[in-house]
């Protein structure tokens, strides 16, 4: 080798030339990331993805309205959002086969069409007075490609809650999601106001119907399977005007714990949604007086009332095998008002 060759660089010249490389390296990263194209600022706080609850749907004052009992969701003013345009399935409830009281209007029409966008078959129950409301719910859930039976008929008779499971079953070809969410409302002011026969019809509603329903269904429920009742926040903040109905919710939030410990052994979960203000046809049709409906839901925190779309995702929650863990709760939805 000759004196005039290249020499190797010494061990500290490696280490500086090596310093430098890296040095220049966070340099080069940032020139290239700044050539991509990067998201836009909005205007300043705004998100584009989150929506203000407190004006995401109509405040009171409403219009004084009133209809004869049970009501129709299609008359009132304004129309309940029951997720007929916002609710998108992803495949949570594929091959689920759910029979849902009351799924006319209210939370069981919003739970009919979530488990329908989320794969499952319904079959909704209703009183024969609901057939308008009832008609567009099978059309919704038909328009997501999945079976709906009809089954419509008085909760109150014991030989028709055998018949519906009946139905239901041989319509579906099986059964693991049982949602008894069908309710009667109505609103006195005094005890000394309330019939036998008033009574009696709230207490068999709410409370024998999903005695006579889920008896009937437990043989053919499989492991896995999921029971939904629909309590209140009158179960836990009773209204005064709302005696017999209050009692009713406080009971179901009852007998979804005692199930739970029951079928739990069986593999059978079961839990409850207890609603706060909801803009249903309970409202206008005896569940409130006409004052109160104007200002309905004025004095939750949120400003309004809710509307069964919001609860949709509960009802979906508690039936997926995702929620598997969980039973025996009650989920609310009261607007801010303290509850579940």
């Amino acid at each position: 080798m000759s004196d005039d060759s290249p020499r190797p660089p010494s061990r500290r010249q490696a280490l500086n030339l090596l310093g430098g490389s890296l040095a220049a390296a966070p340099v080069l990263l940032a020139t290239n990331a700044s050539a991509q194209p990067q998201p836009q600022p909005g205007p300043a706080g705004a998100r584009p993805d989150i929506e203000d609850p407190r004006s995401k749907y109509p405040q009171p004052p409403f219009a004084a309205q009133q209809q004869p009992w049970p009501g129709l969701a299609i008359n009132m003013n304004p129309r309940p959002d029951h997720g007929e345009s916002s609710y998108v399935g992803s495949g949570r409830l594929a091959g689920r086969k759910a029979l849902i009281t009351g799924g006319d209007s209210g939370m069981g029409r919003a739970a009919a069409i979530a488990y329908a966008r989320e794969g499952a078959d319904v079959a909704i129950n209703y009183l024969p007075a609901e057939e308008p409301d009832a008609r567009e719910v099978v059309a919704l859930i038909r328009d997501a490609g999945r079976k709906a039976v009809a089954i419509p008929g008085d909760l109150r008779e014991e030989a028709f809650c055998r018949r519906l499971v009946d139905e239901a079953l041989s319509g579906l070809g099986g059964l693991d999601i049982v949602v008894c969410n069908a309710g009667r409302q109505q609103s006195h002011s005094s005890i000394l106001d309330i019939s036998t026969e008033d009574f009696d019809a709230t207490m068999k509603t709410n409370l024998y119907a999903p005695f006579w329903i889920i008896k009937a269904a437990l043989p053919h429920l499989p492991p896995g399977s999921a029971i939904i009742g629909t309590t209140s926040e009158q179960a836990y903040d009773p209204s005064p005007d709302l005696y017999d109905y209050a009692q009713t919710k406080a009971a179901t939030m009852n007998y979804v714990k005692s199930l739970a410990k029951q079928l739990g052994s069986k593999g059978i979960r079961v839990n409850g949604v207890a609603p706060g203000p909801i803009w249903t046809p309970l409202q206008i049709s005896g569940g409130a007086s006409e004052g109160k409906v104007v200002t309905f839901g004025a004095t939750a925190p949120l400003g309004r009332p809710g509307q069964p779309a919001e609860l949709a995702g509960i009802y979906v929650r508690l039936a997926e095998s995702d929620g598997s863990y969980t039973t025996g709760n009650i989920y609310g939805a009261g607007g801010g008002q303290g509850n579940p």
